[in-house]
């Protein structure tokens, strides 16, 4: 069984819904995929894949986002 299986449905969504508040932030503030995976130091494919709610980034990771975006990290991850 794959790990991905394993994951509740509740966990995806919400997942899902911190990729998504990620890309409103990031358009609001006209930057591009590939500025923001360049200001952290990530491959633009792994920054979309978060965006896209298929990865689980690390607490850091969620923090250089909303630095590299200029949002609260909270504004991230708001429910």
């Amino acid at each position: 069984m794959s790990r991905a299986a394993q994951i509740p449905d509740h966990v995806l969504a919400r997942r899902r819904r911190i990729g998504e508040q990620t890309r409103a932030a990031r358009l609001e503030r006209n930057l591009t995929q590939e500025q923001v995976a360049l200001r952290i130091g990530m491959d633009r494919a792994s920054y979309v894949r978060i965006e896209q709610g298929q990865a689980s980034p690390l607490l850091d990771t969620l923090i250089l986002i909303a630095d590299a975006i200029g949002v609260p990290l909270a504004h991230l991850v708001r429910e």
